[in-house]
């Protein structure tokens, strides 16, 4: 007994153990079925763990579907963070020296992240968090204030930075937010509309080769990207 004791991690690690998988666990039942939806039996009984755990770990059911939100946030910064801040780090260090941020650079800027969210948001491991997005699109709540605030809107912004470049145009204006919308939304389309895109595209699965097709239709789309005819809108 006192072995099996000894193999056991720390209390500290058990409770992080725990959090973690019932994080996890929520993020799937939450975006199956919603707040209002998922009962904290179904939360508890996919995480593993007794029903007092939500109160313990996070206070209440809504204090758990905050902290899923946050827990979307991390997992998705683990893919994009550091992108992100050296493409922020080049765009700020332009605005110090007072130099326009080329087309050129900002094409392949603009394909980087595209290609980015090919990898990340069609493959499997992102099928729970296209849910919980989606419906806190359609019905937004605290989390969503949370999801656009930490990931949403930095990204967002930087790829009308980029666009605005590539289009020479402000990056404030109208069209260049519809342009950022439009060619965000023709690479989520591939999670979106995922068995649509199966049954068209005579595919079985989204996997290694199909994404590399995609990330490839990511780097066309930056490609063909240029000013409206008869100039910008």
């Amino acid at each position: 007994m006192t072995q099996e004791r000894d193999t056991q991690p720390p209390a500290p690690a058990r409770a992080d153990i725990a959090r973690q998988k019932m994080l996890s666990a929520a993020l799937d039942v939450f975006g199956r079925y919603g707040f209002d939806g998922a009962s904290t039996r179904q939360l508890t009984e996919a995480a593993g763990v007794n029903l007092q755990a939500i109160p313990y770990y996070f206070g209440s059911k809504e204090g758990l579907y905050i902290a899923t939100a946050e827990y979307l946030m991390a997992r998705i910064d683990t893919h994009v963070g550091d992108m992100r801040a050296r493409i922020g780090t080049h765009l700020l260090a332009l605005d110090a020296a007072g130099e326009r941020l080329a087309e050129a650079q900002a094409r392949l800027f603009l394909t980087e992240i595209l290609q980015t969210m090919v990898t990340l948001f069609v493959g499997k491991e992102s099928e729970s968090w296209a849910r919980f997005l989606i419906r806190e699109q359609m019905e937004p709540t605290e989390a969503f204030a949370k999801v656009y605030q930490g990931i949403m809107r930095p990204m967002i912004e930087m790829g009308r930075r980029l666009i605005g470049a590539i289009l020479r145009e402000d990056p404030a204006s109208e069209h260049v937010r519809l342009r950022t919308f439009n060619l965000l939304g023709s690479i989520l389309v591939f999670r979106v509309t995922h068995a649509a895109v199966l049954a068209q595209m005579e595919w079985d699965t989204i996997g290694p080769e199909q994404v590399e097709t995609l990330r490839g239709l990511a780097a066309e789309l930056v490609d063909v990207l240029g000013p409206p005819k008869g100039g910008a809108a």
